[in-house]
């Protein structure tokens, strides 16, 4: 069993990094059994100071188990998301970030003419392919209470009380002006908005 963490590398700058940490020490613990403790700053250093990169944003991909077993910088270009598909993943289990996609990628692939899939999970909203998702209600960003997985910019974002959650159904979807995508890569700020009416 292996797992991911996707960091965002930005100006010579590694995004979120405690909160990466903080999640793939927490993985490791759980699944792995491991007490002893990795200091990803320190495991990444390197990669901050020494290296030359010509690309604005950088993917970092740090491929582990129960020890960091590959590390990887890939040029980062955002995607262009502007259409959701709702899709049923009621025996989908994601809760912690694995390496191995397929069961989302078997959704994905189910997503028709749009963009993206809004996965639905006894009958709750969770989250898309790749993202955390944000609801805007006129008043306040809410983001599903049990997403598919806990993602570091969404977490980011709760520690900052600039969202809170709450259960959102399909249902609940005309009481939203907009929602937005949001993951390691894709701060709040960068993350397009996307009209309630190209979720399908």
């Amino acid at each position: 069993m292996k797992l991911l963490e996707t960091i965002k590398f930005e100006n010579g700058h590694f995004a979120n990094l405690e909160l990466h940490s903080e999640r793939m020490n927490n993985a490791r613990k759980q699944l792995f059994e491991a007490e002893e403790i990795i200091d990803l700053s320190s495991a990444l250093s390197h990669l901050g100071s020494s290296a030359t990169y010509n690309n604005p944003v950088y993917k970092c991909r740090v491929l582990y188990g129960r020890q960091i077993e590959k590390i990887e910088m890939l040029p980062y270009t955002s995607p262009t998301i502007e259409s959701l598909r709702i899709i049923s993943g009621d025996t989908l289990d994601y809760s912690f970030k694995y390496a191995n996609r397929h069961e989302l990628d078997k959704l994905f692939a189910r997503r028709k003419n749009c963009d993206d899939i809004l996965i639905v999970k006894n009958n709750l909203i969770t989250d898309s392919s790749y993202c955390n998702l944000l609801f805007y209600n006129g008043k306040k960003w809410l983001t599903p209470e049990k997403p598919l997985l806990k993602g570091v910019q969404r977490q980011y974002l709760l520690d900052n009380e600039l969202v809170e959650t709450a259960n959102i159904s399909v249902h609940d979807l005309h009481k939203f002006e907009k929602l937005r995508l949001v993951n390691a890569m894709i701060s709040f700020e960068a993350a397009a908005d996307i009209a309630v009416d190209s979720v399908f």
